[in-house]
């Protein structure tokens, strides 16, 4: 399966929309909120060293990242299950987290492009 190397893949909003702009519009903004609680829950996770926020918001995503394509922070946030479970908090996952990061935020600010133009 070829990943999808933008932070999120559009076609799949236009074609659940079916040209309906409101219900576009919906999908988006759902979609940025979704990203950016992601964002919040898991640096309150992160910082208490609290796997069970970490697992809820993560379980919480996962319907949206997979819908969306969002492949490469998905990837990102299974590499972070795995460090957890296997290492803990520790300076691998303090690494994961800076990439996390930045993965997280590129999504958001890739989707809140299309929140601006209303498009």
């Amino acid at each position: 399966m070829l990943e999808n190397h933008l932070p999120v893949n559009f076609d799949k909003i236009e074609e659940m929309s079916e040209g309906d702009a409101e219900f576009k519009a919906e999908l988006i903004n759902a979609l940025y909120n979704s990203l950016s609680e992601l964002k919040v829950k898991y640096l309150e996770g992160a910082e208490s060293q609290d796997l069970e926020i970490i697992s809820q918001i993560r379980h919480k995503v996962k319907p949206a990242l997979t819908l969306f394509e969002i492949d490469i922070l998905g990837g990102i946030i299974q590499e972070g299950k795995e460090i957890i479970v296997e290492k803990g908090f520790n300076q691998d996952f303090l690494h994961h987290l800076e990439q996390f990061l930045d993965a997280v935020q590129n999504a958001i600010d890739h989707v809140g492009t299309h929140l601006e133009k209303g498009d």
